[in-house]
């Protein structure tokens, strides 16, 4: 019931709030009116740092891959300005710790901590900490190199390895809120399936306005003939005792306390106002005799044309909650589909239909696709940007022609594309390129779509990509 398309929505519009508002990593500024120990300590924290990225790049695994580089540490470590200075320093100049490196990079390739990490990628937040405690910090070469530094001391080098400690400790305080994104994820699509129940809810108590209303009709102290005798097939519609009656629907209203009457009864009237002026209505009511299937295709009208278009309808979501107004065109369509169900199942009660309601997944693999998507996208979105940086220059674009929404949804497709082998690639392009289209700027549809076209180009010439 929630698909994949609208699980890209949710992960694009928490994505762009989630990169906007997380802790911001940096390498450690200069110290202030710094000592001459400072001034050392904080040279070799920058060589320190340097040495990782190093190592980083200059491991690979059997696949050819630099599982090291790709860790999230290395990616926001190199997005840092403070350390793009230390890489444009040392492409023009010699790195004073140079001599150390293959050494460390033997021992690191064979240890089990470097093993370990290989089994479990994802687990990268504690490998950098690990390697630096066990071998960088510890090298007796780095200590001898050092030594040659302008002001060297031995409590400089423990300073050193302090400020190394903290930038780890800031990185890991930047990624708590991962958890929180997904968090804000779920919530998100629970939300979406209560949209859906509600909808389904609409029709009944829009049906039990009537009959209140009829009733109070009956009761008046002058009363026409109408009052007396009025048409009852509106209130008597099939489709609505079916959803009346089911019982998953009734568990879900029951358990989350959700009434339109109880909460928004003028909401109801009002609705209920409009449909009994409209045509549909007039057209429907005409025949005292109906059916199941005249019965469902009103429903099926009076929410499509009527309801879902009615301004007092879309501000009373909106106020209601953030995400529905986004959410009703899908929610809307599976609305409309278990309407069809319904009919099915009641028409052919023999027929292998299944229930009515629409579970909120397809399968496994689409329950875990937001929480997979959202991840991934997190993990090495520095790195996605610099593909994405790679084709704006290869393109000759500007880079301050991207709004940041066509950044979140270029990242998120790559991550998609990159990550999910059983989704073709033309599938993931287009739907991306229609998000980027519906929630960003109005040119950003075409431009995604190029920019895109160039990002995978480079991925397969570079043999990153092969589907």
């Amino acid at each position: 019931m929630i698909n994949r398309v609208l699980i890209r929505i949710k992960v694009v519009q928490l994505l762009y709030s989630y990169f906007l508002v997380q802790n911001n990593f940096a390498v450690m500024s200069s110290p202030e009116a710094p000592t001459k120990e400072k001034r050392f300590a904080y040279s070799l924290y920058l060589d320190y740092l340097y040495l990782m990225e190093e190592i980083a790049r200059r491991i690979s695994s059997n696949s050819k891959n630099s599982p090291l580089y790709e860790t999230r540490f290395i990616q926001r470590l190199c997005s840092d300005n403070i350390f793009k200075s230390i890489v444009n320093k040392y492409s023009v100049s010699e790195f004073p710790l140079r001599g150390c490196q293959d050494g460390l990079v033997e021992r690191i390739k064979e240890s089990a901590i470097y093993k370990k990490f290989l089994k479990d990628p994802k687990a990268d937040t504690k490998i950098w900490p690990d390697l630096f405690r066990h071998f960088i910090a510890t090298d007796t070469a780095i200590n001898a190199l050092a030594e040659k530094y302008d002001n060297y001391s031995m409590r400089g080098i423990d300073r050193a390895k302090d400020m190394v400690a903290q930038t780890f400790r800031d990185f890991a305080s930047s990624q708590d809120n991962i958890a929180d994104g997904l968090e804000d994820l779920k919530e998100s699509l629970g939300k979406a399936r209560e949209l859906y129940f509600r909808l389904l809810l609409l029709p009944v108590e829009i049906t039990y306005q009537q009959e209140v209303d009829l009733d109070e009709r009956r009761h008046r102290y002058l009363k026409k003939d109408e009052d007396l005798n009025p048409n009852p097939k509106f209130i008597d519609n099939e489709l609505v005792k079916l959803l009346n009656d089911d019982e998953e629907i009734k568990d879900f209203i029951e358990k989350n306390k959700i009434s339109w009457l109880e909460q928004n009864r003028d909401l109801v009237k009002h609705l209920l106002k409009v449909i009994r002026e409209s045509e549909l209505y007039k057209e429907y009511i005409k025949d005292p005799m109906s059916d199941l299937h005249e019965d469902c295709d009103f429903w099926r009208k009076a929410m499509k044309n009527i309801i879902f278009n009615d301004p007092d309808f879309l501000e009373t979501l909106e106020n209601m909650s953030l995400f529905w107004n986004d959410d009703l065109e899908i929610m809307g369509e599976f609305v409309l589909k278990t309407f069809r169900r319904f009919e099915d199942k009641a028409s052919s009660p023999d027929a292998n239909i299944g229930e009515p309601v629409l579970p909120m997944y397809k399968d496994e693999e689409d329950a875990k696709f937001g929480k997979e998507l959202f991840e991934a996208t997190v993990k090495k979105n520095v790195l996605y940007r610099s593909y994405i940086e790679e084709a704006l220059n290869t393109q000759h674009w500007e880079s301050d022609r991207l709004a940041y929404m066509d950044v979140v949804i270029m990242e998120t497709a790559i991550a998609e594309i990159l990550n999910f082998p059983k989704i073709p690639l033309q599938a993931s392009l287009n739907e991306y390129i229609e998000i980027a289209k519906c929630y960003s700027s109005a040119k950003s549809g075409a431009f995604v779509n190029g920019l895109l076209a160039c990002v995978i180009e480079n991925l397969k010439e570079s043999g990153k990509l092969r589907k």
